[in-house]
């Protein structure tokens, strides 16, 4: 499932960042970690509402689990 799927009660995207834990403000930078950008360290934070997630990381990956929203891994399409 991704943030796409999951809508607010209103009809509207909240988004989160999955680094940060803060709310995504269209227009409003929000620092993102430089291994993040280099796809080193996996989120810890669920982008869908902003909950802090369980997250193990292994020599072959990582997995991530939020208690609302499941497991995502980073095999999980568009993570490679």
């Amino acid at each position: 499932m991704t943030s796409a799927e999951i809508t607010s009660g209103g009809g509207t995207e909240e988004r989160y960042n999955p680094f940060t834990g803060r709310r995504v403000v269209a227009g409003v930078g929000d620092a993102v970690p430089t291994a993040a950008h280099l796809g080193l360290e996996p989120p810890r934070f669920c982008e869908a509402c902003g909950r802090r997630m369980v997250v193990q990381i292994s020599p072959h990956g990582w997995w991530a689990k939020c208690s609302r929203h499941g497991v995502f891994d980073s095999i999980a399409p568009g993570r490679r």
